[in-house]
């Protein structure tokens, strides 16, 4: 098995119609977040059964994957990546904890190539939040990763944060809540805001605290996004609130 023959086959699948489309929805163009990135033109189901027939990829042979100028490449890659970890996550022996933290180390290392929000959130949850569940006195790369420069670090690290939450675990996300409120991208309101209607979902008072401290103050995408599960009244209060803040500018 080689990533010469997982392009190979994704290759058979390519659309230059999707290709195109893709480029558009991923923002591909000159000034979008993903600019300069290139698309084969492969769908999400063709990706990912081609990542189960190649689950086995050895890690050298990943990295060029990770390391393609292909957007589907790289997805593919994540794909089995995730799966590798999810197997050994499963074992029940004297290597398994240091299986997981190898494939973990091998993700933190390839972010760059961890390019854009679909990739990031088709494996910043499932492989480093799970991880993470785990393993909690590592956390602390949580708030490394929100202090970065890069756009998709910072995504990683919200991100990342749903597998806490799903163990209901909320005092990371609470916190890079806090870390990300004026961060200047839309992209980062939308998954914090996220997040935070996760928590909300399972614990609608801890949503509610936040809120009240914070709201006033929110991007308003953030906030959008994190009462979007909660009454139309309530929505409406919230967004109010959010409507007087001081020195309130357009930029959601």
């Amino acid at each position: 098995m080689t990533a010469k023959r997982v392009l190979w086959e994704l290759r058979q699948s390519a659309c230059s119609e999707r290709a195109a489309s893709a480029q558009a929805y991923l923002q591909a163009v000159p000034g979008g977040y993903g600019e300069g990135d290139r698309f084969l033109g492969c769908s999400v189901p063709d990706l990912r059964a081609t990542a189960k027939k190649h689950s086995e990829l050895p890690q050298e042979e990943l990295q060029k994957l990770l390391d393609s100028q292909w957007h589907e490449c790289r997805l593919t890659g994540l794909f089995i990546v995730v799966d590798q970890f999810q197997q050994a996550a499963k074992q029940r022996n004297p290597n398994r904890d240091a299986e997981t933290r190898e494939i973990v180390e091998f993700y933190l290392a390839n972010l760059d190539a961890v390019n854009n929000w679909d990739l990031v959130d088709s494996s910043a949850p499932k492989i480093l939040g799970v991880w993470l569940v785990e393993n909690p006195t590592e956390r602390g790369m949580l708030a490394r990763l929100a202090s970065s420069s890069v756009i998709w670090e910072r995504r990683v690290a919200v991100l990342a944060t749903f597998a806490l939450i799903r163990n209901q675990e909320f005092t990371e996300v609470i916190s890079l809540a806090e870390m990300l409120i004026d961060d200047e991208h839309d992209l980062i309101h939308k998954a914090v805001g996220w997040m935070l209607r996760e928590v909300g979902n399972r614990d609608a008072t801890e949503l509610k605290s936040f809120l009240q401290k914070h709201a006033h103050h929110m991007p308003r995408t953030m906030l959008r996004y994190s009462i979007e599960k909660l009454s139309k009244e309530e929505r409406s209060r919230w967004m109010a609130v959010s409507k007087q803040r001081t020195g309130s500018s357009p930029r959601a």
